[in-house]
């Protein structure tokens, strides 16, 4: 089975342009590509995970509702998406649990930083998906950690996917920058060695990211907007007629939990 899922936040990432955008802007960017997103997914007939901060849902209540009314699950992305505060995860819950009027059980730490079990525990989560098992220098170095679902201190780990050997990751940047038969290829060897795929993305990627105001690094730029939304279609149709099924990440969690 294949996990899809969306860290749906207010634009402002690490990369300098972002700092550049009022409120309403980065919100206006993260909408854009929010409902290209969904759009693409109805047309697809795909459900998916959506990690969402609070602080966007209460700016885009009307896209929370569709990914509920399209039956995808909403989770937790924490409050504010670079500001962090105590008890922003659990305020996060609230918010989000009081907008959809269902429980939210997941939760995903802004750019997949560590995050303690024992809080998220306390806050009533079941399953956190922060964990990118790869080492990327200066952003990740969790070799050492296991690579397919597990268990720890009562909370069940849902790791992103990389490859089984190696650990090349299979995330966002992956989709823009490998040639599509590589993609497919690592993505394809994963799912035989695991029997799932966790694959993440965010709204701002599949807007033109060539504008003036959005000066990105090459290879964030690279196959972006409508190029990354065709590459997106193009997997799922290649797992599609591989009768692969697409599921939530709240599925993942019940399924392995409740062996």
């Amino acid at each position: 089975m294949i996990f899809l899922s969306f860290d749906i936040e207010e634009f402002d990432n690490l990369f300098p342009c972002s700092q550049n955008f009022t409120l309403e802007e980065q919100m206006s960017v993260s909408r854009a590509g929010t409902t290209l997103i969904l759009d693409l997914l109805k047309q697809k007939g795909v459900k998916a995970t959506f990690f969402c901060t609070a602080n966007f849902a209460l700016h885009a209540k009307n896209l929370i509702q569709r990914m509920v009314d399209e039956g995808h699950e909403v989770a937790s992305h924490g409050y504010y998406h670079n500001l962090f505060n105590p008890g922003d995860k659990k305020r996060s819950k609230e918010v989000l649990e009081e907008l959809i009027g269902q429980e939210v059980v997941g939760f995903r730490m802004p750019n997949m930083m560590p995050v303690d079990n024992q809080e998220l525990l306390d806050c009533g989560f079941k399953y956190n998906s922060s964990l990118n098992p790869t080492c990327l220098p200066g952003k990740y170095n969790n070799l050492g950690s296991p690579r397919r679902i597990f268990k720890e201190e009562g909370i069940c780990q849902i790791p992103a996917s990389v490859s089984p050997l190696f650990r090349i990751p299979l995330f966002w940047l992956s989709l823009h920058n490998f040639p599509m038969p590589l993609y497919k290829l690592l993505s394809g060897w994963a799912l035989k060695k695991d029997g799932y795929l966790n694959l993440y993305f965010h709204p701002w990627e599949f807007i033109a990211l060539d504008k003036d105001k959005l000066r990105l690094p090459f290879f964030v730029k690279m196959n972006s907007g409508d190029a990354l939304l065709k590459r997106l279609d193009d997997l799922i149709s290649f797992f599609q007629n591989k009768k692969i099924p697409f599921k939530c990440l709240k599925d993942c969690e019940a399924m392995f939990l409740e062996k």
